[in-house]
């Protein structure tokens, strides 16, 4: 049996197989700057959107509003996001990044981008821009949403 029938066949396995190994390697670059890949999800989206209240974060993530309160927690506590009443509905927050938050992000930016380097480094950069485009149509078929890890209505 040649070496090619041993490989598992079909783009969903590849995918799924894939997209396991990056996640596994991505958790230990993060765990380095001592975050999980949750944590710098949620802090990505909070970078993206300052001042969106918790209601807002929790119906993107799709999980209820205390799940997002407990989520958050951790990252108050380590000095990387604040949350402010919300000037025109004293009963939201608005969360923000703090200037500690900010700096980590930007660690996180380097990580990532390392990160995607290392993974993709068979391929030219047109092959890159080729793939990223199918992934994005395939995705955006599938009605996923961007940005947000389909993981977060599971925690």
């Amino acid at each position: 049996m040649s070496e090619s029938r041993n490989r598992p066949i079909g783009v969903a396995f590849l995918l799924a197989q894939l997209g396991a190994h990056a996640a596994g390697r991505f958790a230990a670059r993060v765990a380095e700057l001592g975050l999980s890949p949750a944590d710098v999800g949620l802090l990505r989206m909070i970078a993206f959107q300052p001042g969106r209240s918790q209601q807002s974060l929790a119906a993107d993530l799709g999980v209820v509003p205390s799940r997002v309160t407990a989520m958050l927690d951790p990252l108050d506590r380590a000095g990387l996001v604040e949350r402010r009443r919300s000037a025109g509905d004293r009963r939201n927050h608005e969360l923000h990044l703090t200037a500690e938050g900010t700096r980590v992000m930007e660690d996180v930016k380097r990580t990532a981008m390392a990160h995607e380097a290392d993974l993709t480094s068979c391929l030219s950069p047109d092959q890159r821009g080729q793939l990223l485009a199918l992934l994005e149509l395939v995705a955006d078929d599938q009605g996923l949403t961007p940005g947000v890890h389909p993981g977060y209505r599971r925690s």
